[in-house]
């Protein structure tokens, strides 16, 4: 069976090929923007890559396609699909009716911490030796890639964990893709508004969400923060699956008292026993709660809590989540996929804990469709609070003007180049200190550029 993918260099869709052909199918895809990592990982896999969408990549007849959600009516490439009459499908719904339909699903929902959180999972199932399948939006440093079928052995546990993504499924089905996983085992990080281009209010999202709830069995699990009052509104439209709930210095039977601030140490409790302590690179409450949730998820499928802490003491972070990419001259250079303000504000919360009154520069591209549509100004720029000098990038194309921060806050300065960023920059980095870029795009190649000029 031939395989051809739309929208092959997405983080979703990339893994899809990934696992697509591990099953032993041919696999080939087209995209608007080839380029590595995504493209390395995929042309690895033996999978032909097609830079651009044009009506003759489909000249090799597949016997199905699937179109990714970034496309739409207007794509020569679909409407070639369309006019040839080939079988099509959305991704989420491929995946659930060729992979997911005999596995037990694990999947991680939520505003913030899906990525993190579902390499955690993915990792402690691995550490014990189940051999997880898994699909993740990122690159889990423990594995080296976003997705698989199984661990490369018989998965004879039947475990597969996803990130559960309340985006749209495709053009023709708006449904949110986690509505096509049927979970098992539900992780509910965290709800926020997000997806400005498609959902007009947090309210719309909550409905998703409820949907997603109405499809977990009773004898399931949803596992979810004990104070979050948008998760409570989504349960209380109806739920018939037992919850478990976390607490950061709280009451929840899974627990969590902090050693350290910053989240770096912390012990586990469960039903108010001590399960055993993680010691951690790690930093933040968010990471913190994305842990706990991880524990008590691998706990429903027989993993006890100190053998999952065990694991998570030798988890590496995600790429692109705080990741340190250079070290030189005083200054430390974090990469970090930052989508949203309270992403933001989470972050530099946990750094500003770890490093004390050292110097931190937030350099941040607000590259997110809910970003770019300027729907959180006050938000983003309270966000940055931790930040001694915060950067923002404006490019030409974003709709409205960053200077409009700077009536919420001191600490933000606007350039309208990368040139104009890096070159302030160079000149902040003679004091020192955490240069944090934060940015879920390639934010003009700036990463590469700015380790050269320092």
């Amino acid at each position: 069976m031939h395989i051809h993918i739309l929208g092959i260099c997405g983080t979703f869709m990339g893994g899809l090929a990934v696992i697509a052909r591990q099953m032993g199918y041919e696999v080939s895809g087209s995209d608007q923007n080839v380029y590595p990592p995504m493209s390395t990982q995929l042309e690895e896999q033996g999978i032909q890559l097609l830079n651009g969408y044009r009506a003759e990549n489909l000249d090799c007849n597949p016997d199905v396609v699937i179109i990714g959600n970034a496309l739409s009516r207007g794509n020569p490439e679909v409407e070639e699909v369309l006019n040839r009459g080939l079988n099509y499908v959305s991704g989420p719904q491929w995946l659930a009716e060729h992979v997911l339909h005999d596995k037990w699903v694990l999947g991680v929902a939520g505003t913030h911490g899906k990525t993190t959180t579902s390499s955690m999972l993915s990792w402690i199932l691995e550490y014990q030796g189940f051999n997880p399948g898994f699909l993740i939006g990122g690159i889990p440093l423990n594995f080296g890639i976003s997705a698989r079928l199984d661990g490369g052995v018989e998965n004879k546990s039947g475990f597969f964990v996803i990130e559960a993504d309340e985006y749209d499924s495709a053009f023709f089905d708006k449904r949110s893709k986690f509505v096509h996983y049927r979970p098992r085992t539900a992780i509910l990080n965290n709800l926020e508004f997000d997806h400005a281009d498609i959902f007009p209010d947090l309210d719309a999202i909550k409905r998703q969400f409820h949907h997603l709830v109405r499809t977990i069995p009773g004898e399931g699990l949803i596992i979810c923060p004990e104070r979050d009052s948008h998760i409570s509104d989504v349960l209380a439209m109806g739920c018939w699956t037992h919850v478990e709930q976390t607490s950061i210095e709280g009451q929840s039977p899974w627990n969590v008292k902090l050693l350290k601030d910053d989240g770096s140490q912390f012990a586990v409790m469960f039903e108010g026993t001590e399960q055993g302590l993680v010691d951690w690179t790690l930093t933040g409450q968010h990471n913190v709660y994305n842990a706990l949730s991880a524990i008590a998820a691998a706990n429903h499928v027989g993993i006890l809590p100190k053998d999952a802490i065990a694991a998570l003491n030798h988890f590496i972070n995600v790429k692109r989540r705080m990741e340190v990419i250079a070290n030189t001259n005083g200054v430390t250079l974090y990469d970090d996929f930052a989508h949203h303000p309270t992403a933001i504000a989470t972050t530099l919360e946990g750094l500003r804990k770890q490093v004390g009154d050292a110097r931190i520069v937030a350099i941040v591209e607000p590259r997110s469709n809910t970003m770019r549509l300027g729907v959180h100004t006050e938000a983003l720029a309270k966000s940055l609070a931790d930040a001694d000098l915060a950067i923002l990038y404006q490019p030409q194309d974003l709709d409205w003007d960053l200077n409009r921060l700077t009536q919420y806050a001191d600490n933000i300065e606007i350039y309208r180049s990368i040139d104009a960023v890096i070159a302030k920059l160079k000149v902040e980095a003679c004091a020192g200190g955490h240069f944090v870029i934060m940015s879920n795009g390639a934010f003009g190649g700036i990463y590469q550029r700015l380790q050269d000029e320092l």
